[in-house]
């Protein structure tokens, strides 16, 4: 398990992206259409992803796991998971909690693989 994002829900992403290039410098690494973007963070891998359509999820973590299906199969009767696993651009996607109900997202990114 890697951690490849930072998860944070914004209001608007417009009006967030501008904050966040302006008072903290960051830079764009990519967009996935109107609502969600990522940008880089100095001197890490990590990457800042913000989004403004799911708003009601809290911010945490979004870590690369091999396969989201497998790591779902084995874990699905020990873990509770707030989000099943659903295709997303470049892979697969699902969100579970830990024991004081934080959110964890997995993700892998299966359908680059492919491509």
């Amino acid at each position: 398990m890697k951690l490849v994002f930072l998860y944070h829900p914004v209001q608007n992403i417009k009006e967030s992206l501008t904050f966040y290039r302006e008072h903290l410098g960051l830079v764009e690494a990519w967009r996935e259409g109107d609502h969600t973007v990522a940008l880089k963070l100095p001197h890490s891998d990590v990457q800042l992803l913000i989004e403004d359509d799911e708003q009601d999820l809290r911010p945490g973590g979004v870590f690369q796991v091999d396969s989201v299906d497998e790591f779902y199969q084995t874990n699905k009767e020990s873990l509770t998971f707030s989000k099943e696993p659903v295709d997303i651009p470049p892979g697969r996607y699902a969100i579970y909690e830990d024991n004081s109900g934080n959110l964890i997202r997995i993700i892998d990114f299966s359908k680059e693989k492919q491509g």
